[in-house]
């Protein structure tokens, strides 16, 4: 496929669904009781989603360089405007979290700078799906922050660090942020990484119907 490149980790351009897996988490998914266990096996499925990865801004020299869909047009200008504001945001709320530790406001950002940033567009074709697939299987991301727009569809679930899980909804207007693995190393385990999977649940059927 064209816009497919494996020989770069899928890291720019398309990632087809079945590529990735999540990492094992057993100890972490046998952790959570009651209702608040996973969907997600040990070990995981591949995950039946599609993701089209883009970098954000000025990155280092070995960072893959952006390959652009033929049949998208307009696709660099949406995704370099829609990508720049959510930068911004995160590097908003990464000078908020500085100053609410006692920290020089900039100690995150200046981190950032140059960094990958990701702009990584997701979905999945629910016509060849059914209720119970496993979109996104259990795992935390591995980055600094993740920041999300407001998908179509429900069916992301995330845990607080108390165990509890809960279906995320981001109201109209906002914008939802994750901590990744790299906030939680830097904080020495002040920040946690948040864990979460995304499923195709009875709600998904009936708002695709």
């Amino acid at each position: 496929m064209p816009d497919v490149f494996p020989e770069f980790d899928f890291q720019v351009g398309a990632t087809p669904e079945f590529s990735e897996k999540a990492r094992d988490q057993p100890e972490v998914l046998n952790s959570y009781v009651n209702g608040n266990k996973a969907v997600t096996p040990s070990p995981p499925p591949h995950d039946a989603k599609w993701r089209y990865f883009y970098n954000i801004g000025d990155v280092m020299e070995d960072i893959a360089q952006n390959r652009l869909p033929k049949d998208f047009p307009e696709f660099e200008e949406v995704v370099e405007g829609w990508g720049k504001h959510m930068i911004n945001g995160c590097n908003t709320v990464a000078e908020m979290a500085a100053i609410g530790m006692g920290l020089d406001r900039n100690v995150f950002t200046e981190m950032m700078k140059r960094g990958p940033h990701k702009l990584a567009p997701t979905g999945s074709d629910l016509s060849k799906f059914k209720v119970g697939t496993i979109f996104a299987g259990f795992h935390y991301d591995f980055n600094f922050l993740t920041i999300h727009g407001k998908s179509r569809y429900p069916g992301l679930f995330a845990w607080l660090r108390t165990g509890e899980k809960f279906s995320v909804a981001v109201p109209e207007g906002h914008l939802l942020l994750q901590a990744g693995k790299q906030f939680e190393w830097v904080t020495g385990g002040y920040i946690n990484c948040g864990y979460h999977e995304v499923i195709y649940t009875p709600e998904v059927e009936k708002k695709k119907d």
